[in-house]
């Protein structure tokens, strides 16, 4: 895949962490995967129905995937697709916008 950027879907208290902090290393989840999960835009939707479906005050964080070289590896998922996955940390530089996650699906809704 060439898409240069994918997306991360956390929580406000996890995003003002990593705002203050300047690195981000994952959640519980990413951590017991080895990986930073993120999405394509295309993926988005589905990522949050699955997996987020009834948590409130969401943040969606645009990362830039060239910025990350090397880390960044498309690999298959369990519903077949490829899924940008970050090996190592994501740097707050990293993040080229955000926003609460109901604004960032209607501007990625085609």
């Amino acid at each position: 895949m060439s898409e240069a950027v994918a997306y991360k879907i956390l929580g406000q208290d996890e995003f003002a962490a990593w705002q203050r902090d300047g690195i981000y290393t994952g959640s519980s989840a990413d951590e017991a995967d080895g990986f930073i999960h993120l999405s394509a835009g295309s993926q988005v939707a589905s990522t949050v129905e699955r997996y987020y479906r009834d948590q409130l005050d969401l943040v969606l964080a645009a990362i830039d995937l060239p910025q990350l070289g090397n880390k960044v590896r498309w690999e298959p998922a369990s519903n077949g697709q490829l899924y940008p996955h970050v090996y190592g940390s994501l740097p707050i530089a990293s993040v080229t916008a955000s926003m609460p996650l109901s604004d960032g699906l209607a501007k990625l809704q085609p």
